[in-house]
């Protein structure tokens, strides 16, 4: 007989977006993100970071700061976006993103621009803000499904 407690598809591609996050150098936010198509392929990962070619030593990672150059903001890549400008899979058209928190406005545009359609993400603590709020209005108007990730109370645990 086959086991019949192996993690379900949700569970292995938000698994993906947490271990992802793990890459993240921000020392507050760490997001991960994982695009995935409706063959249950990967297509793309990213995590929040600087663009490539930055040293990121040199880069803020600060959340406040005399200006807004002093901080990480006008600097740092979201996970959302490396995951989309990372594929090399071509048309990302119907594909679902896993991310770990939900999208700000930017990406949100970034992802119904690349046409994905079904967002799952798993942590939504920015939701009173007026960029996540210009999110959720951007998916509902151009018809991206957004689903909380619900787990079935498993960990998963990964050692090294």
């Amino acid at each position: 007989m086959k086991r019949t407690d192996y993690i379900t598809w949700d569970e292995y591609f938000m698994g993906i977006a947490l271990l992802s996050a793990q890459r993240s150098k921000d020392n507050s936010t760490q997001v991960g993100a994982c695009i995935v198509n409706d063959k249950h392929k990967i297509v793309s990962v990213g995590y929040n970071g600087m663009p490539t070619g930055c040293v990121d030593d040199e880069m803020p990672w600060e959340r406040d700061g005399e200006s807004p150059l002093d901080t990480k903001y006008p600097f740092v890549c979201h996970a959302e976006l490396n995951a989309i400008l990372n594929s090399s899979f071509g048309s990302l058209s119907g594909c679902t993103l896993y991310v770990t928190l939900y999208p700000c406005n930017e990406c949100a545009k970034a992802i119904i621009q690349s046409g994905i359609k079904r967002v799952v993400y798993k942590c939504n603590k920015y939701a009173n803000t007026d960029s996540v709020k210009a999110s959720t209005i951007l998916f509902d108007k151009c018809g991206v499904t957004v689903e909380e990730y619900q787990s079935n109370g498993k960990d998963l645990v990964l050692s090294v």
